[in-house]
């Protein structure tokens, strides 16, 4: 993972720093500050061993889907992965312990094992109360994809919702989401295409001058 940085800072493997799965320390001593909520990562990877990438997000567009009741799930066609049922909800709340500091944010151990415990379904995100989301996935490249088209479906799915409000119109049945069937057909075609936005996202940090690569 990287410093106690913002992301987009990252520039350079001096930048990075690697730490062990079995209690998210780093793996050389004497290391510059890093991210106090590592343990999603190493907890996740610890209990789902066929993990290889996580991605942790505070998108705005997801977060009122944690806090308000209302399913986040797949209503795009890129989208399938979330599923025709809505995704769990983690709140830290539940988990605190008596030294915990209460922010929502994962800083133990207890607590990452307790939100890696919420991806043993075999969903692949978990949306986090008043937080974000998490998303794994077999690499990196289609956990950056999930991630992104999280962010997109909630985007769409609140567009819809918005609608039916103004309008007072429901389509016979309210906003209308992937069926299972359909799930799983998206998800199978975006793993096929997850190449092809993964390069143009590549290429975009490429030429955008905040991005420097140092390496």
């Amino acid at each position: 993972m990287s410093l106690n940085i913002a992301p987009a800072q990252v520039s350079s493997p001096e930048d990075l720093i690697a730490y062990k799965v079995e209690d998210a320390e780093p793996v050389q001593e004497n290391t510059l500050p890093g991210f106090a909520e590592r343990r999603i990562h190493s907890e996740i990877y610890k209990r789902h061993p066929e993990v290889n990438a996580v991605v942790h997000s505070h998108s705005e567009a997801v977060v009122p889907y944690t806090i308000s009741g209302v399913p986040l799930r797949a209503v795009s066609h890129m989208c399938g992965f979330l599923g025709p049922d809505g995704l769990p909800v983690f709140d830290a709340a539940d988990h605190m312990q008596k030294d915990d500091h209460p922010d929502l944010l994962v800083r133990t151990e207890a607590m990452g094992a307790a939100l890696a415990k919420h991806f043993d379904d075999g969903n692949k995100v978990t949306l986090m109360r008043g937080h974000g989301f998490t998303v794994v996935a077999d690499r990196i490249e289609l956990a950056v994809m999930r991630a992104v088209y999280t962010q997109k479906n909630a985007g769409i799915q609140t567009t819809a919702l918005m609608l039916q409000g103004v309008t007072g119109t429901t389509g016979g049945g309210g906003v209308k989401g992937l069926s299972r069937e359909e799930c799983a057909g998206s998800d199978q075609t975006t793993r096929w295409s997850m190449m092809r936005p993964w390069n143009l996202w590549v290429r975009e940090v490429e030429v955008n001058n905040l991005y420097v690569n140092s390496a």
